[in-house]
């Protein structure tokens, strides 16, 4: 497999909280990986620095081999390769469904009108929003707009997409949908990194679970020995109160 992104010595603080406290991380191409770890472990921080949100403080982000975080690296650049969807869907109120997908595939990467709204109508369809296209954000149910804001990433033919918690604001019963969406990426071979607290989810449809505590990536592997035969004692505690809590 080919060697998508890497993380080396990662570190963020904000003030005087370390928030990440020296990731190393690397992801094939096709690969999935879910993050797991309780509220405040280092999870969306550590996303949105692979995406270049926030600047890290220390250490180096490679993406297909190229320093991300090189001194005049094109940020920008970086971006459109990388592709993420945030639990508050962050679409435009004011645009058509049509238009947020396409605004980026048109704006940032210079693809005719035409060939974009051919392209978000397909994604669109794919999906099951063909006939969502021409409505607002605000007329759409929850797990639609969180549809919505994936097909967005897609469009811009990311590299590599980033999901941070995507069905934390959902109702339960729309998370099924997002969830479907999700898993139908992953079966078309998209490489992706999530953070989640959808334990079963990660469960079945990660190559490798990362377990973060206080900004340290305590332990990671195949999801079928996290998940059974941890081998830290805060993984295992961690996990002990999912399953208690009936998440698991």
């Amino acid at each position: 497999m080919t060697e998508a992104l890497r993380l080396e010595d990662v570190h963020k603080s904000f003030g005087g909280l370390e928030v990440l406290k020296g990731i190393d991380l690397a992801l094939q191409r096709h690969e999935v990986v879910a993050l797991i770890g309780a509220s405040g472990s280092g999870k969306s921080t550590l996303l949105r620095c692979i995406n270049l949100l926030e600047r890290v403080d220390g250490g180096r982000i490679f993406l297909g081999g190229e320093d991300a975080t090189a001194p005049g690296a094109d940020v920008n650049g970086v971006r459109r390769r990388i592709g993420i969807v945030f639990q508050a869907f962050n679409l435009f109120p004011h645009m058509t469904v049509l238009r947020n997908v396409c605004l980026g595939p048109v704006e940032a990467l210079g693809i005719p009108d035409d060939r974009a709204h051919a392209e978000a109508e397909h994604l669109l369809g794919r999906f099951g929003l063909r006939e969502k296209i021409g409505e607002y954000p605000d007329r759409l149910s929850g797990g639609q707009q969180q549809r919505v804001a994936i097909i967005r990433a897609l469009a811009m033919h990311p590299e590599v997409i980033l999901l941070d918690e995507v069905t934390s604001a959902l109702d339960p019963e729309l998370i099924a949908e997002v969830l479907e969406v999700i898993r139908e990426l992953a079966e078309a071979g998209m490489t992706m990194i999530l953070a989640t607290h959808e334990m079963g989810f990660a469960r079945d449809i990660a190559h490798r679970v990362c377990f973060l505590d206080q900004g340290v990536i305590l332990e990671q592997g195949r999801p079928e020995r996290i998940f059974s035969r941890p081998e830290h004692p805060r993984t295992r505690r961690f996990l002990q109160r999912i399953v208690a809590a009936g998440r698991l």
